[in-house]
């Protein structure tokens, strides 16, 4: 009797310490939470690139509404039916645990719960673990809803791997998130925590299919699928395969792992299918280059909002030639044409420039300094917005002589431009041409700022982070004169890929950038929705001749603003109040004085005061007053002789022979067609001209034709006349080699 009443105390006081233990207050989140993946995202919350957690695993933690309904019921119906309606421990799975273990003299059924699998705390090899387990279970569903453990269970569960929850699992072995997962992919998933070594299905899929009939069946008993879904489910073959998980943007994403540590999820700006696109396009792209050019960044921004949409850091993480890792959206070269914009921009803000006002592309003597276009031609009288388009050397020097470097050097560091950092001086008129080194991020942040119509924001890839400060840096009448400078159809690409859903061609920018050396090729695709910007060149620092920007950039900038899809926001900015008609000198470009006598209508920035007038055209003078050199070229402050002769209204610019050059030598090779020179002038592509060699007629060239030149032995006099009448004569002398000549081929 007293032994029952013993028992029967100890049962009651063992009774009292579980409900004293139950009901003692208890924080679960250490149960709930999981050590999570960090997760760069994409602006719509899509996986771009993961880091594996603390303890080598992927993990990625995801809400019910993110999981598939398939999976869910599978798991209840394979795990724990009875989930919903226990309290964390199931008396009749228990009792039924008991009734097997007693008559297999062993440890057959454990009658784990998912609340008890959520409480484990590692193995659990007696009876007292197993009771301190159940006891967890019962204190964690006192003070947690049963989703919130459900939730739990499918991040926390081990399916093969060193993959922990199910969202990892489902991307490595389907390719796809939780929430795609079909009713034979649930399945198949849902089988796996039973034993995730001996069911994983890379190594053992005739298992893992097994185990998934056994999930199905359970599913049908259940009610959760129908007859038909079981038998179809059923036919299914396993369909699992190794997929990579999500690497995209990788420079960003090291970029931002040590940010990691403070939160395990990070969203970005960027689109993820637009990433994925332009990281195809930038390698498939370098591959037609045969190994020349070997590297390429690019980036593709929002001009409206200032994010950065998709941004490539290089060719191939792994395996570009020099690096791949190293970013070079960050990396310091040199820009080349690419600046010259922003010179034109500055002069008209600064009341120094028309975009209509002829230049001077010409030979151009600083002393030291002789600046000269890309192609070693020289077009002459040009406008400046044509000048600009063909990005000339000569005009852009003009230019940024007239305003003084300082200005730009400012200007460009309050663009952004950080590695701008030496003193003005350092750089000279040579700014304009890009003898600097820049990052292609910010460089297109400050093509953001034309496309933004002169306001600057600095560029941002984090959802989180607050939008820059807005700084206006340029009017908007100078941005939209830019605008229209600027305008050009990408070449080759007319009614190809700029087509928009209206059936329009897009309307766009480019500017391209080719520095000295053929070291980078650059090019900016921009309207008032997208700027694009690209860099080509190799790591090493290694020139090419294919490293032209016009060439190479360029095709991959079209390509990847083809990627952009239009807005209903407008493309190009309206005119508005900002441009006002102007009546200009037909010659000069300039403000018409009022002894111009050819005039026409410009559209010219409001803000711009009409006081750079013509003074080509003087009171009582006949003819034109040009000035002699494109040296300090300024066409409303002429210092010049006034002509004795009077000018034809069409003529474009002084005649001069620029090949051969005055007091030229050649020695003649002997080698087929290797003693012939093409004879050039400064206006032959405007007019015809008719050259003569030795006072005999040697023939004539226009715009269309060229004219070659046999060499011959001795000295010799050449003249040109336009048809102006305007004369310039050169001698030149021609010898033959001392002894053999030898060539080397380029």
């Amino acid at each position: 009797m007293k032994t029952k009443r013993a028992i029967a105390v100890v049962l009651v006081a063992a009774a009292a310490a579980t409900a004293v233990l139950v009901l003692w207050p208890m924080d679960p989140r250490p149960y709930l939470d999981v050590k999570e993946s960090g997760e760069i995202e994409d602006c719509q919350g899509r996986l771009l690139h993961a880091f594996l957690n603390g303890d080598d695993q992927w993990c990625f933690p995801r809400p019910l509404d993110a999981i598939s309904p398939y999976l869910i019921h599978a798991t209840l119906a394979a795990e724990d039916a009875r989930f919903y309606v226990h309290p964390g421990m199931d008396p009749v799975s228990v009792a039924r645990a008991v009734a097997q273990n007693v008559r297999g003299r062993a440890v057959v059924s454990g009658a784990s719960t998912l609340t008890m699998q959520v409480a484990k705390r590692g193995r659990v090899n007696s009876m007292a673990e197993k009771i301190a387990q159940a006891v967890r279970a019962l204190r964690i569903e006192r003070r947690a809803n049963k989703d919130a453990i459900l939730e739990a269970y499918l991040n926390r569960a081990p399916y093969g791997l060193n993959l922990v929850g199910c969202e990892a699992a489902s991307r490595r072995y389907f390719g796809k998130t939780a929430g795609e997962l079909t009713l034979a992919e649930a399945a198949l998933l849902a089988g796996l925590p039973k034993s995730p070594t001996r069911l994983m299905p890379l190594d053992h899929a005739e298992r893992a299919v097994a185990r998934r009939g056994y999930v199905l069946t359970r599913m049908l008993d259940e009610g959760y699928i129908t007859n038909a879904d079981y038998e179809d489910a059923m036919r299914q073959p396993a369909g699992v395969a190794w997929h990579d998980l999500p690497a995209l943007a990788p420079h960003l994403a090291m970029t931002l792992r040590d940010h990691l540590d403070r939160t395990s999820r990070i969203e970005t700006t960027l689109e993820g299918p637009l990433q994925a696109a332009a990281e195809g396009i930038v390698t498939r792209e370098l591959k037609r280059f045969d190994g020349a050019i070997t590297n390429g960044a690019a980036i593709i921004a929002d001009a409206e909002q200032g994010t950065v949409l998709a941004r490539v850091g290089s060719a191939d993480f792994w395996s570009t030639p020099g690096g791949g890792q190293v970013d070079a959206c960050r990396a310091l070269r040199s820009p080349g044409s690419a600046l010259k914009p922003f010179t034109y921009a500055l002069a008209m803000e600064r009341q120094q420039l028309y975009a209509c006002e002829k230049l001077l592309d010409d030979t151009l003597d600083y002393g030291l300094y002789n600046p000269g276009n890309y192609d070693d031609e020289y077009r002459g009288l040009i406008s400046a917005d044509e000048a600009l388009r063909r990005s000339l050397n000569v005009p852009a020097i003009t230019v940024l002589d007239r305003i003084g470097v300082r200005p730009i050097h400012n200007l460009l560091c309050a663009a952004g431009l950080t590695t701008i950092s030496n003193v003005p001086q350092q750089y000279g008129l040579g700014l304009t041409l890009g003898n600097c080194a820049v990052r292609l991020d910010e460089l297109t942040a400050a093509y953001v700022m034309l496309a933004r119509e002169g306001m600057y924001r600095p560029l941002r890839c984090i959802r989180s982070e607050a939008p820059g400060q807005d700084v206006r840096l340029l009017s908007r009448g100078v941005c939209v004169a830019l605008f229209d400078m600027l305008e050009q159809t990408l070449p080759k690409e007319l009614g190809r890929g700029l087509i928009s859903a209206t059936g329009r061609t897009r309307r766009v920018c480019w500017k391209t950038g080719t520095s000295t050396g053929h070291h980078d090729a650059w090019a900016f695709v921009f309207n008032r929705q997208y700027v694009v910007g690209v860099w080509l060149g190799n790591n090493s620092g290694r020139p090419s001749n294919r490293l032209v920007g016009l060439q190479s950039a360029l095709p991959m900038a079209a390509d990847l603003f083809r990627l952009t899809t239009p807005t209903s926001k407008p493309e190009w900015p309206g005119i508005g109040d900002d441009l006002r008609p102007v009546e200009v000198c037909s010659i000069t470009g300039l403000p018409a004085s009022e002894w111009c006598t050819h005039r026409k209508i410009e559209w010219l920035p409001t803000a711009q005061y009409i006081h750079r007038r013509c003074d080509v055209h003087r009171p009582g003078q006949v003819g034109e007053c040009w000035p002699s050199t494109a040296k300090g070229w300024d066409l409303a402050r002429v210092a010049c002789r006034v002509d004795s002769e009077p000018v034809a209204l069409g003529r474009h610019d002084q005649l001069r022979i620029l090949a051969p050059a005055q007091g030229a030598e050649f020695v003649l090779t002997g080698q087929p067609g290797g003693d012939c020179v093409r004879v050039r002038a400064s206006t032959d592509t405007q007019q015809d001209l008719h050259w003569y060699l030795d006072d005999r007629y040697l023939g004539r060239s226009d715009p269309d034709g060229p004219l070659m030149l046999e060499l011959e032995p001795g000295e010799h006099r050449l003249a040109c006349l336009g048809s102006s009448g305007a004369l310039d004569k050169v001698t030149f002398t021609v010898t033959r080699p001392a002894g053999p000549v030898a060539f080397k081929d380029m």
